[in-house]
């Protein structure tokens, strides 16, 4: 039996080179179906986001990563030697924990990042849907989310934010407790602000308003978090409604300048603003900063703050890492159990038919009239020789080739050496 993780991530391949092998999501079971194609490929999951392509295999009889890259740049018309300059691939106890270590979010770009256990298990689920995935793949893909679970719960791998739109809400949580009467702008509608508006919803905002040049992008951006979209003309009059304001465009002058905000705190009573000017160069007018009841944070003070608590992960990262080698350990002794379990059940059926062999004898002898201590007297001898005869003849083989170690291993099966101490 053989395990397989090859692909291309973050770490090995620029995003030019990672978009060319992505799948598309909506048709993954027609790229499953192709893979299972593969001679050798028992089992597969496909796993594609935009920082990694990745394949897992499982293979009775062993699996040449060879033959996935072949297939992968088949599937995608791009050359082999393209994608081999800049793919990876493990086997065996280096793909089971790989696998984990991918489900944990110690392979993140951002490291502990909670998103890809999510993506993982998208990519399970759909394996499962093509029956791409059903035995023992799919009990190390369980076993992962476990390991998985147990590192988010039994470490801080995942407490501390590291992304600057993390980090900007958190900081807000500082001054606010609780979002649930507390309104936001957010100031430009590009990707961070995307991301600062989904953190601001998991945490329970009540308003978000999203300003911007151009209103068709606010309201596309602001349907995604049910919230209020507006233009940059408006802010001077919105200072008056909202409590946060986080702001990241791409101007090259500032959009909120000391005055309107001076105007906006008479009318407000001095009401707190919390403000993060994540751009650069900068939204807000640094003086702003020094206007009583303004809390004005920029992306330095968001990198202090995150550079934190990166070290912080790094930590936890080293307790995980212990967390997934002793997860691996479970699993393969699972597997070894597995493998075994299916002799026992043999040898177990073995013993059980020559049992009942001798006990039909025995019992026929007993309907005949035959006398009773003599029928277990013969029977009891007749079932030892069954089961002693073949091992008997095969220790006595082994060792006129040299081979003592059987007759060893026979004395230790049966604890022989046991019973003659107690005796």
């Amino acid at each position: 039996m053989s395990f397989l993780a090859f692909g291309i991530n973050h770490k090995t391949a620029s995003v030019d080179v990672r978009e060319k092998v992505s799948f598309d999501l909506q048709h993954l079971d027609k790229a499953l179906h192709s893979l299972q194609e593969l001679e050798g490929v028992t089992e597969s999951v496909i796993l594609s986001t935009c920082n990694r392509t990745e394949i897992y295999c499982f293979s009775e009889n062993g699996l040449d990563p060879v033959e996935i890259l072949s297939w992968l740049s088949i599937y995608h018309c791009v050359s082999e030697s393209h994608i081999n300059a800049c793919s990876f691939s493990y086997q065996d106890n280096q793909a089971i924990q790989h696998i984990m270590r991918v489900a944990s979010g110690l392979d993140s770009l951002v490291l502990g990042e909670p998103q890809i256990f999510g993506q993982l298990k998208s990519a399970y689920s759909s394996a499962q849907e093509a029956r791409a995935v059903f035995g023992v793949l799919g009990r190390l893909f369980e076993h992962s989310f476990s390991v998985a679970k147990r590192v988010r719960t039994e470490t801080a791998i995942g407490q501390n934010p590291v992304s600057v739109a993390a980090a900007a809400v958190n900081m807000a949580r500082q001054l606010f407790a609780d979002f649930q009467n507390q309104t936001a702008l957010l100031i430009g509608a590009g990707k961070t602000t995307e991301l600062v508006a989904r953190h601001l919803k998991q945490n329970g905002i009540k308003r978000l308003i999203i300003a911007n040049r151009t209103l068709t992008r606010a309201q596309e951006l602001s349907s995604l978090v049910n919230g209020e979209a507006a233009l940059l003309g408006e802010i001077p009059d919105l200072l008056l409604e909202v409590d946060i304001i986080i702001s990241s465009t791409a101007s090259p002058l500032p959009i909120l300048g000391k005055g309107a905000v001076e105007r906006a705190l008479k009318t407000r009573k001095h009401r707190p603003f919390f403000m993060v000017d994540i751009a650069v160069p900068r939204d807000i007018e640094p003086q702003v900063g020094d206007l009583s009841d303004v809390y004005l944070y920029t992306v330095d003070d968001l990198k202090s703050v995150i550079d934190v608590n990166v070290k912080s992960r790094e930590g936890a990262a080293e307790e995980a890492e212990i967390l997934i080698t002793q997860g691996c350990e479970r699993f393969l002794n699972q597997m070894r159990s597995t493998q075994v379990s299916d002799s026992l059940k043999s040898f177990r059926a073995h013993a059980e038919t020559l049992q009942q062999r001798e006990l039909d004898k025995a019992l026929k002898a007993l309907r005949g009239g035959a006398d009773a201590e003599a029928v277990l007297t013969q029977f009891s001898k007749s079932l030892t020789n069954k089961l002693i005869h073949k091992p008997t003849i095969q220790v006595r083989s082994s060792a006129e080739q040299g081979e003592n170690h059987k007759a060893v291993w026979l004395l230790d099966l049966f604890d022989i050496s046991s019973i003659k101490n107690d005796t």
